[in-house]
């Protein structure tokens, strides 16, 4: 038997429950170069990309298992010609559809088509309040493309929310970011300190803040939500490994959410990857059900049973279930031991050697991403097409 938490939907006798929410990414491709990007260093091509067919049968697969929630994610989505109809086919399965988009492409016409075709909700995400800081962080800035793209949202009857990525470089105008999302009509902004996986984890010496500059902006935060609380919801990510405990990691491993990266392959969260150690199954040769239920990745570390010292007698192990998975296997390459965030964790000294750096690092700049990601991914200017 499956241990889980009291509030957990999901274990019975006959083994996990069904997950909530699929995250479909459709593509790796994408016009913005983020030094701070969870994806995997190695990108999916668009060649290896999920036929529509394909995208089609995991939809209904997804729904059959008791998926409630469809998240279109990337990359950037737009560029998939075929993003229409899959939220067409996602709207007849009765998925509600989620779009996560950097906003570059969608005009008020694609934002009518989508949501004809059955669209519930976009995420439009920003990097920063101005164009030149946000050359710096993601290699171009198209702030208007950006407004366009929420002004569309909002035209075409849908509700608006956004992400920030925050870390070093746009910490400090913190203010002016969320201002900027209110008076854009967002109805719900997602302050997302940096996660260190993949991009994010190579360029950590630059991304990571202060801790002073984390003290003022969570002031900044408070401020802003108190004054805003009736035009916004604002949502604080942790950035954890300033904590003394690790962040519940997506409810636990694999028992509320799966997610299939663009070539296929099916992990229980989206920065599951970076675990050489697992063979994460394929939806091309593997059905849904089958993968969530019954594959060693997603069995290996679900629920408690597994959890090592000093996890395992902790009373927190049935809300951080050990921390994160993919954190503890970047860190110290061994995804069964606890999260190096935990103050209890013998492998703490490994983050704290990281925060000693903090500062010493150089600006952020693409210097060190900008060659090998655009070796790998599409050209910019395939974004938008349909």
């Amino acid at each position: 038997m499956v241990t889980a938490s009291p509030d957990d939907p999901l274990t019975d006798e006959s083994g996990p429950a069904p997950p909530l929410a699929l995250l479909a990414e459709l593509t790796h491709r994408c016009p913005l170069r983020c030094a701070y990007c969870s994806n995997p260093v190695e990108l999916n091509r668009a060649r290896d990309e999920l036929d529509t067919a394909t995208w089609q049968r995991v939809m209904a697969e997804a729904a059959d298992l008791g998926v409630v929630q469809l998240h279109l994610s990337g990359g950037e989505p737009l560029v998939r010609s075929d993003l229409t109809g899959l939220v067409a086919a996602a709207r007849r399965l009765d998925l509600y559809t989620n779009l996560i988009t950097s906003g570059i492409g969608l005009d008020e016409a694609r934002a009518r088509q989508l949501a004809a075709a059955g669209l519930n909700s976009v995420q439009v995400s920003i990097q920063a309040h101005d164009d030149a800081l946000g050359v710096r962080i993601a290699g171009t800035g198209r702030l208007d493309e950006k407004r366009v793209a929420a002004t569309a949202v909002r035209a075409a009857g849908l509700p608006l929310s956004m992400n920030v990525v925050l870390h070093r470089d746009n910490l400090d105008h913190l203010g002016s970011i969320i201002e900027l999302c209110v008076g854009w009509g967002a109805r719900r902004l997602e302050l997302a300190n940096v996660q260190y996986y993949g991009w994010a984890l190579l360029n950590a010496d630059r991304l990571l803040p202060t801790r002073d500059q984390l003290r003022r902006a969570v002031e900044v935060y408070r401020g802003l939500k108190a004054r805003f609380a009736d035009r916004i919801e604002l949502l604080w990510i942790i950035p954890d490994w300033f904590e003394e405990r690790p962040k519940p990691c997506m409810g636990g491993w694999a028992a509320r959410s799966l997610t299939v990266a663009p070539d296929g392959t099916a992990m229980p969260c989206p920065t599951a990857g970076v675990i050489t150690t697992l063979d994460f199954p394929s939806v091309r040769t593997a059905g849904l059900a089958s993968i969530w239920r019954d594959s060693d990745a997603f069995r290996r570390y679900r629920g408690t049973d597994w959890l090592p010292a000093p996890c395992r007698d902790c009373d927190r192990r049935e809300i951080d279930f050990g921390g994160c998975r993919c954190q503890a296997f970047a860190l110290v390459g061994d995804a069964g031991v606890t999260d190096p965030v935990c103050s209890l964790s013998p492998h703490r000294p490994v983050v704290d050697r990281l925060l000693a750096d903090v500062g010493t690092g150089e600006p952020l700049t693409l210097r060190r991403v900008s060659v090998s990601r655009r070796a790998r991914a599409q050209p910019a200017d395939t974004v938008g097409t349909a």
